[in-house]
């Protein structure tokens, strides 16, 4: 029989820097959000490879806000944290800061959750984690507040298909919730 495997949360930390370059610009001059969302989709699997050691996938992410524009000549700096695991899932929380070196301003662009599994290289299945061994307050809060999103998003899925449900056989109610709202029914 195996002993149980932990890890510590420091133990798979990441820190990633990147200039923002004139290429990265969207249309109205500041770093695409795309450009963003791909920094984070990196860093959180290098994040949670590091942790299960193999291969991860993204499987979600949470919502994404973007608090504050980040300009073009700017270091972008990304942290990223296993904060929770289950049994093959891992959130990784990442904070997104930018700098801006002429005025000397570090500004929070963002901070989002994404749930990385672990997968197994020759099946494509998902395999068990390490668990985490928490060894202060804060790595305690983050991983009650990771298992309370995880509880919150599995909630919020069942919700939204029960509504599909009803709507799928009422076409009353269905009709009843495009009232008013900014949408036409077309006449054919």
């Amino acid at each position: 029989m195996s002993e149980a495997v932990f890890r510590t949360v420091k133990a798979s930390q990441v820190i990633l820097k990147e200039l923002m370059v004139p290429a990265y610009a969207n249309f109205g001059g500041k770093v695409h959000g795309g450009v963003i969302l791909g920094l984070m989709d990196k860093i959180a699997y290098t994040c949670a490879a590091s942790h299960c050691k193999g291969y991860s996938v993204t499987a979600s992410v949470d919502s994404v806000d973007f608090l504050n524009p980040v300009e073009v000549g700017d270091l972008l700096t990304l942290y990223a944290s296993v904060n929770y695991v289950g049994t093959s899932s891992m959130e990784v929380g990442i904070k997104v800061e930018s700098e801006n070196f002429r005025e000397g301003t570090v500004k929070h662009t963002n901070t989002s959750y994404f749930t990385m599994v672990a997968l197994s290289e020759e099946t494509r299945k998902p395999v068990k984690v390490a668990g985490l061994l928490l060894e202060d307050e804060e790595e305690i809060r983050r991983f009650v507040m990771g298992k309370l999103r995880k509880k919150l998003r599995r909630a919020h899925q069942q919700e939204v298909n029960d509504i599909r449900q009803m709507l799928d056989l009422d076409l009353n109610q269905a009709m009843k919730e495009v009232e008013g709202e900014n949408c036409q029914l077309s006449k054919s």
